[in-house]
């Protein structure tokens, strides 16, 4: 009786790392695409004037490298705090609902679990878990989704120490050029939405254009310039694309 039940957990046991390699498996493209960006943008904040601690520790506590990118540019442009967390709240909302289409998908895994997970997905995590949909279904899914994202997680968070880490070495001239990492990825999520649907790059230079009227002609702070610009901009995007639909 006690050898079976042995046996038993054995099982468990061995289903439960396999779904722990799976999801670390299924990371992995993740962990090529974010070193990269996680080290450009470990540079960009040391060279914003962040200390090595404080860089790492923006993607241990905030994960999201939009936002990380645009608070060590406004950090840099000497932006207050409030205006820094407003306009990361307007840029990361969509996480709210990223959060709730997964917690809808994983609605077979326990309540804690669909707590935990969601506070981890970026746009890359919640794309290749929907793909993976079906680990929801299976005893240990959880272990599954689990692995996905801290796998992720972890190599962000080991880029940007990295990346903070290189930009003390790295020359003055070298370190600023570093800074075209932020609008080469803002581009690099921008095209690929508007090859999609044309309505969003019309938003994107609605944004732009009411951001340089902002700061050129009414001579607003930064920080609110980009916080306002953005928040109009959304406004618009909501009403467009809410027509497209229709």
């Amino acid at each position: 009786m006690e050898s079976a039940e042995t046996a038993t957990n054995y099982r468990d046991e061995q289903s439960r790392v396999e779904a722990v390699k799976r999801g670390a498996v299924a990371g992995f493209p993740i962990v090529l695409g974010y070193l990269p960006i996680a080290i450009a943008y470990g540079v960009l904040a040391k060279q914003s004037g962040l200390t090595t601690f404080e860089t790492t520790m923006m993607s241990v506590l905030v994960f999201a490298g939009a936002a990380q990118f645009m608070a060590a540019n406004m950090i840099a442009q000497g932006a207050l705090f409030l205006q820094i967390v407003i306009a990361t709240f307007v840029l990361n909302f969509r996480h709210f609902v990223m959060s709730m289409s997964f917690m809808n998908k994983v609605r077979s895994l326990p309540l804690k679990w669909k707590f935990g997970l969601s506070i981890g997905l970026t746009d890359e995590t919640f794309a290749v878990s929907s793909l993976n949909g079906e680990e929801s279904k299976k005893k240990h899914g959880m272990y599954f989704f689990a692995s996905l994202i801290l796998v992720a997680y972890f190599s962000w968070v080991f880029g940007s120490f990295l990346g903070a880490m290189i930009g003390d070495a790295l020359p003055a001239t070298l370190s600023d050029s570093m800074g075209i990492a932020l609008y080469a990825m803002f581009i690099g999520l921008l095209i690929p939405s508007v090859k999609k649907e044309w309505r969003v790059g019309v938003i994107a230079l609605v944004a732009m254009s009411i951001n340089y009227l902002l700061m050129e002609q009414i001579s607003l702070d930064v920080g609110w310039a980009i916080v306002v610009s953005t928040i109009l901009a959304s406004l618009l995007g909501i009403g467009l694309l809410k027509e497209d639909e229709s």
